[in-house]
């Protein structure tokens, strides 16, 4: 295969030019659909009329279906979407990406979904595709899975589908709540996680984060010791990572200990952590939840975070991350990241 890509690149640089084209908007018509040629051309930074003789082609191939609400992809155009992705997988060079990245940072496997979430939010659909992906290929029956909050662990939880949860599976908060907006804190996207896969779950109502006297008086109860003690029996832990100071503002943090993050140079955030570029430890929250040396007892620790935004937040974690970890990126944040 990758021999016969080689020399279309030669002879028919412009056949691939086309079919990259032509997969992109498969693509991006798949995750927003029904969408609009507007909407889609913004997406995918064409111009409209670039787009309609495009969108013509695909039409006449029987790939994709006019609606009032928009287009959308017919069965055919889902098969040839799926048969795509091997081939554009290579011929992107994402492969290649994948490979360096996981010599660079010391992981066990690293994914990369193409474009950058921080241009495209599509992507961060993506990148929540391929952690159900990830996760369908290693969970086992009655396993624990334990989940932070945020945004992209949100966009996880939307792709999940029942199949994976035949094998009777526990969704768990990784740790409590997270300021005052309920939508992405872990416990509701646990919930998700459950609701969208069949499966069961706990809810753990608990501050995020306390001070060391409640920690102490907090972990006593029995309740929250057993709590505690299934999350740190988690099988599969998912998480996010998080831009230093942007999580620190979302945590409505001090005067105090926000100028020792900034004095501190932190770039990176995940578990109430917060690293440098060298992934030294800067501050820590005290939070009730999963710390990150119970990190090594999981069985698999899957990261998901994209956008070239969040490139050293994610090198700066990954020099602490257990060597088992699967990092699921983007292509923005994958290219700083293996030139760094």
């Amino acid at each position: 295969m990758q021999a016969l890509l080689d020399i279309q690149k030669r002879i028919l640089p412009d056949l691939i030019e086309i079919m990259h084209k032509r997969y992109l908007i498969l693509q991006n018509i798949h995750t927003m659909q029904p969408v609009g040629r507007r909407n889609l051309a913004v997406s995918l930074g064409f111009t409209e009329r670039v787009l309609r003789s495009e969108v013509e082609f695909l039409k006449d191939q029987n790939l994709i279906q006019m609606s009032t609400q928009g287009m959308s992809l017919t069965i055919e155009g889902k098969d040839i979407l799926g048969s795509l992705e091997g081939i554009m997988h290579e011929l992107s060079g994402t492969s290649q990406l994948e490979q360096q990245l996981q010599r660079k940072l010391g992981i066990v496997k690293a994914y990369v979904v193409p474009g950058d979430s921080d241009l495209s939010p599509w992507v961060k659909r993506e990148l929540g595709k391929a952690c159900a992906n990830c996760m369908k290929q290693r969970v086992q029956a009655d396993n624990i899975i334990a989940v932070t909050g945020g945004t992209t662990m949100a966009a996880v939880a939307e792709m999940l589908s029942s199949e994976i949860g035949k094998k009777n599976l526990l969704f768990v908060p990784a740790r409590g709540g997270l300021g005052l907006d309920v939508t992405n804190q872990a416990n509701t996207v646990s919930a998700v996680m459950a609701e969208k896969t069949n499966s069961r779950h706990r809810v753990f109502y608990v501050p995020d984060q306390v001070s060391s006297e409640i920690y102490d008086s907090f972990i006593k109860e029995p309740q929250i010791y057993e709590m505690l003690h299934l999350i740190k029996s988690a099988n599969m832990v998912l998480h996010g990572i998080g831009e230093a100071i942007t999580m620190a503002k979302r945590r409505n943090t001090t005067a105090e200990v926000m100028d020792n993050l900034i004095r501190g140079h932190a770039v990176g955030e995940a578990f109430g952590y917060y690293f440098n570029e060298v992934g030294e430890i800067v501050h820590k929250v005290q939070t009730i939840g999963l710390q990150l040396e119970d990190l090594h007892a999981a069985d698999h620790v899957i990261a998901v975070a994209g956008g070239a935004s969040k490139a050293k937040a994610i090198k700066a974690y990954m020099k602490q991350a257990p060597s088992s970890t699967i990092l699921i990126t983007d292509e923005g944040a994958a290219k700083i990241l293996v030139k760094g």
